[in-house]
């Protein structure tokens, strides 16, 4: 037997989309917390529940979370987590978005922290993903183990072509692995079926590929990812020095935003010699400002930030496109 992590010893193989299935979980959470907000100051920060009651949505975040559970429980297969991711971001986002509440002794909903500490929360979460998921590569029985997966899934209501084609990448990518014939002869047996539960996220996703797949086949895709960094950076910049208080946090968006611009810089001396590495460079000058810059914006103006943090993202995803790009080109291969 080879040498296993715990994690597989203890039966807990991950889930090679689990990666996605946080991202989705996250986004869905920042979108609910943005339209949560949004829609409150719009409409006079309106109650439910008349003189006597108020219903506080996160009451609503907390039967969201419980419907999201409960579906994952009840479920076998891959085919339920991302509409749990989906559902479970919403209630996450009605939750945490009155974590001013909770925090204060006269549950103040606007708590003037409250937005930072929202979003430090989701960077951990994100932070602590990537320790999972994004370190160790994945074990070809944990491949196998999810082309199982979709086969269980497909027993009993069949696989559509797309759904058989991921199963059978993964079987491919976990050759070698103990069960590899048994998973091929399970999944050879499965019928066919196009029915499909929608997966919102993967829409989503999707569509925004397809937008930056188009923006990534010009020449220009070095100025596009370069103009919304600077877009990003230069915006946390103006809103620091208009903001008075804390100074600890324009000093951060200051300090993060100039390393920013450092790292960004290094990135594009080396696009002439090497155009992957300098791309992985960009991004890393773009998880700066998302994972250091804008925790302390948000602390000095939080629907600014959610601009520069929109900005910010559409730039790692151009980042993103270009690097598969490459990749598929085999001129990331070596790197």
């Amino acid at each position: 037997m080879d040498r296993r992590h715990v994690l597989l010893r203890w039966g807990l193989p991950r889930d090679p989309r689990a990666s996605e299935h946080v991202l989705g979980f996250v986004l869905t959470t920042v979108a609910t917390i943005v339209v949560t907000r949004g829609y409150l100051q719009l409409t006079g920060f309106p109650q439910i529940g008349g003189e006597t009651l108020h219903v506080a949505h996160v009451l609503w975040g907390g039967l969201f979370m419980a419907v999201a559970m409960v579906l994952l429980l009840s479920f076998a297969g891959p085919v339920v987590r991302p509409p749990a991711a989906f559902l479970g971001g919403i209630g996450f986002g009605l939750f945490i978005d009155e974590v001013g509440k909770f925090l204060t002794q006269d549950n103040d909903y606007f708590f003037q922290p409250a937005p930072m500490i929202m979003y430090l929360t989701l960077v951990v979460l994100m932070i602590g993903a990537d320790a999972l998921h994004g370190r160790r590569p994945l074990h070809p029985s944990e491949r196998l183990a999810a082309a199982a997966d979709h086969a269980v899934a497909g027993l009993a209501g069949g696989l559509s072509p797309h759904r058989r084609e991921v199963a059978l990448d993964l079987l491919r990518q976990g050759r070698g692995g103990r069960g590899e014939a048994e998973v091929e002869a399970l999944l050879a047996v499965v019928p066919e079926d196009h029915s499909e539960l929608p997966d919102p996220l993967e829409l989503a996703a999707r569509k925004v590929r397809g937008l930056l797949g188009r923006v990534v086949r010009g020449s220009w895709t070095p100025a596009v990812a370069g103009g919304l960094l600077v877009l990003a950076v230069g915006g946390a910049l103006v809103v620091a020095v208009l903001q008075d208080e804390p100074r600890w946090a324009r000093w951060l968006v200051a300090g993060s935003s100039t390393a920013a611009v450092a790292v960004a810089t290094w990135g594009f001396r080396t696009l002439g010699r090497n155009r992957y590495q300098a791309f992985q460079v960009l991004r890393r000058a773009l998880l700066l400002v998302l994972l250091v810059t804008l925790v302390g914006l948000y602390r000095l103006a939080p629907w600014e930030a959610t601009a520069v943090m929109v900005v910010a993202l559409l730039a790692l995803g151009v980042v993103a496109a270009e690097k598969v790009r490459l990749e598929q080109a085999g001129e990331g291969a070596a790197h």
